[in-house]
């Protein structure tokens, strides 16, 4: 059994929400995106991307898909058929050349969480108050830091550190990356784009997430935190506790 929770914000510094949010918990699948492009471009790629979520899971149940090969398989599928709609768009109209989306998608079944993103959206684990974070993000930065030409520290105040390498839209194929894990009783899974994660500390978060009691209410309690934080981006969160 599982209790889930979201919220979307602008923010304080930005006119338009250009984020978007799926939660279909009758089949168990999330999803965060963050549309990149400007304006409406950035705004229309999120929302083509979980509305063609929502059209796949439709048409293509993921519950009569095995895990294993089939069910990455399923998911490089659903991305796939995203990317090419955005990049179609994106190629075809010029008041759209450019705009991309991140997302990061959780789909539980039984005792295991598969993640799968691409881009900069993260993805947690919040297990007996600590937190881990999933994902890798797809960014210049973390490339850096992974070569080992810069510290972790000097990454944080990089003037490029939202410079993404990997998006849906991006380019004419898409590359996820694919992460499973064993879920217990007690475990909270935090989908969220860098709205969040770059306003509030990610001990704060798990603190937030251990004193919370619902997940509607830790939603909230990150979205305000990170707008009484400055709120420079906009902010987006799906929060799935195990029971």
């Amino acid at each position: 059994m599982i209790s889930v929770g979201f919220k979307t914000d602008k923010g304080i510094s930005r006119n338009d929400n250009e984020d978007a949010v799926f939660v279909l918990p009758d089949r168990d699948l999330y999803m965060v995106a963050d549309g990149v492009g400007g304006h409406s471009s950035g705004e229309l790629a999120s929302r083509l991307a979980v509305g063609y979520m929502a059209q796949f899971a439709a048409l293509h149940p993921i519950g009569d898909v095995e895990e294993g090969d089939a069910l990455k398989a399923y998911f490089m599928s659903l991305l796939s058929g995203a990317n090419e709609l955005i990049y179609s768009k994106s190629s075809s109209e010029p008041g759209h050349l450019g705009m991309a989306t991140t997302a990061v998608l959780c789909y539980l079944r039984g005792s295991k969480a598969f993640i799968v993103n691409v881009g900069d959206s993260r993805a947690y684990l919040i297990r007996d108050r600590q937190i881990m974070k999933v994902t890798t993000d797809h960014t210049l930065i973390q490339e850096l830091v992974d070569k080992g030409e810069i510290t972790a520290e000097q990454a944080e105040n990089h003037p490029e550190k939202h410079v993404i390498t990997r998006a849906l839209g991006g380019e004419p194929t898409v590359r996820p990356d694919f992460f499973s894990f064993d879920i217990y009783p007690g475990d909270t899974v935090i989908l969220c784009t860098d709205g969040l994660y770059g306003m509030v500390d990610e001990a704060i978060i798990a603190r937030l997430a251990s004193r919370s009691r619902t997940m509607h209410g830790l939603s909230r309690s990150l979205v305000d935190m990170a707008n009484s934080n400055g709120g420079e981006d906009n902010i987006t969160v799906v929060c799935i506790r195990i029971q």
